[in-house]
């Protein structure tokens, strides 16, 4: 972690100005102080320096910064500037220099070993990294998250542990350090691990909602589904409004054939706005799953999809619509499929899939018009072509079939299933305008490709 939120300005002023002189003072003559000029000549080569390292002008920057150390050796932050300066040009060992010369000079500034800690990460020197990032640390504990990172990358993972279990002491639990901690434990693949601390954490503040499903969540992981189920149902006693225990409760009682209990989870995982889309379609997708093994809990189905009528997403409906697609209702089907159309207008399958079920249902109109629609979102698409073409063939539109089959053969590769469906196609429209030399020409074909499948 780079800290950059100190005011240069501040600095800069600090170490420049003078010491304020309480005679009377004649602003019109020039100072003739033991500084004299030089003052004024410093202050012009620092500023100068300042100015090239802003505009990325760093070896302009080094020459200036050297006119002042001509004027003014003792000064720390001119080391302290050069390091900075010789880090932008990669010169890693003139930065390393300077930074040690300034950090000699003054020995707790944070700015300084922070930039020597720079230098050596951008070396990879992570031994020397490590040295200095431990003297960072007094100043802020916020450093002790770098030093676990840099324990990680070192294959230190017990010691980064530790010093992320005292951050999380000091400050709470973060998302970033948990990452962390968790990136180590798959790394050691050592769940256990992984569960204890959990535990302690639900030990050590066991209303925290978050760290009870965590560790359902990693029962579930490592295949301990009587612990992860215990977990849930401990959750459930000290949460009993909980509504995100019943993502995992539902699962278990269906396995459990508790049905009554599932389709409640169910229903509270559905109905909860803390609960995001994308977890309410994996729910609704596993319990579509059980009805169309179970079709007697149908009506329950309907029960639950009513509730979230007002609610649901686009892969809702599509789960929807395949569930019913499997159980033979083709008109709900495609009426859901429509809904999750409406919210992604570009889906290829949820379209191939409507016109599929608008030919079996004979809407030859409907498929005609949108197979059209599609085909400007997807002109490679041969399949497009051959719905429109057997549409148009149903509707006494045969020269149009046509055209749309030629055109959608040109498009066909390795599919000898479809190229037969073309060819039959074609034959249909050929026969119906008269010109059999051609229907039969066709007709060959699509056998001659039907007897090698």
């Amino acid at each position: 972690m780079k800290q950059h939120f100190y005011i240069l300005l501040i600095i800069v002023g600090n170490l420049l100005i003078s010491q304020t002189s309480h005679a009377q003072v004649d602003f019109n003559k020039r100072p003739d102080d033991d500084l004299g000029n030089v003052k004024d000549e410093f202050q012009e080569y620092f500023f100068e320096a300042l100015k090239q390292k802003g505009i990325e002008n760093y070896d302009r920057a080094v020459e200036s910064l050297y006119k002042c150390l001509n004027l003014d050796s003792k000064r720390p932050v001119i080391y302290f500037e050069l390091g900075k300066n010789y880090n932008k040009l990669k010169n890693f060992g003139a930065a390393e220099d300077n930074l040690k010369k300034a950090i000699s000079m003054q020995p707790d500034n944070e700015w300084f070993l922070d930039e020597l800690y720079d230098v050596y990460f951008q070396q990879d020197d992570i031994d020397n990294a490590i040295k200095t990032i431990k003297q960072l640390v007094k100043y802020h504990p916020d450093y002790k998250e770098d030093l676990a990172a840099l324990y990680a990358r070192e294959k230190r993972y017990k010691q980064a542990l530790e010093l992320l279990d005292e951050l999380d002491q000091e400050l709470g639990v973060s998302e970033s350090r948990d990452a962390m901690r968790n990136d180590i434990y798959r790394i050691t693949g050592n769940a256990d691990d992984r569960i204890d601390n959990l535990e302690q954490r639900i030990a050590n503040n066991p209303n925290n909602e978050e760290n009870h499903l965590k560790l359902i969540y990693r029962y579930s992981q490592t295949g301990n589904r009587k612990k992860a189920y215990k977990a849930a149902q401990n959750l459930l006693k000290i949460k009993p409004d909980s509504k995100f225990v019943h993502l995992a409760l539902y699962k278990f009682y269906l396995e459990d054939e508790k049905i009554d209990d599932a389709i409640n989870s169910v229903k509270i995982s559905l109905t909860s706005p803390e609960i995001n889309a994308e977890a309410k379609a994996k729910v609704l997708k596993d319990f579509v799953s059980f009805v169309s093994k179970n079709p007697e809990y149908e009506s329950d189905l309907v029960e639950i999809t009513a509730l979230v009528d007002n609610n649901k997403d686009a892969a809702t409906y599509n789960n929807l619509g395949q569930y019913y697609l499997k159980s033979g209702d083709k008109a709900k089907a495609l009426a859901n499929f429509k809904e999750a159309l409406k919210q992604n207008p570009n889906d290829f399958k949820l379209i191939k899939d409507i016109l599929l079920i608008q030919l079996d249902l004979q809407a030859f109109e409907d498929v005609v018009t949108e197979s059209e629609e599609a085909l400007e979102l997807y002109p490679a698409q041969p399949i497009l072509y051959l719905v429109n073409g057997v549409a148009n063939n149903q509707q006494g539109a045969h020269k149009k079939a046509i055209d749309s089959l030629e055109i959608g053969l040109d498009f066909l590769i390795d599919n000898p299933i479809m190229e037969s469906d073309f060819y039959t196609q074609l034959s249909v429209a050929y026969k119906a305008l008269n010109n059999n030399s051609k229907s039969e020409t066709f007709a060959k074909k699509a056998q001659v490709l039907k007897n090698q499948q």
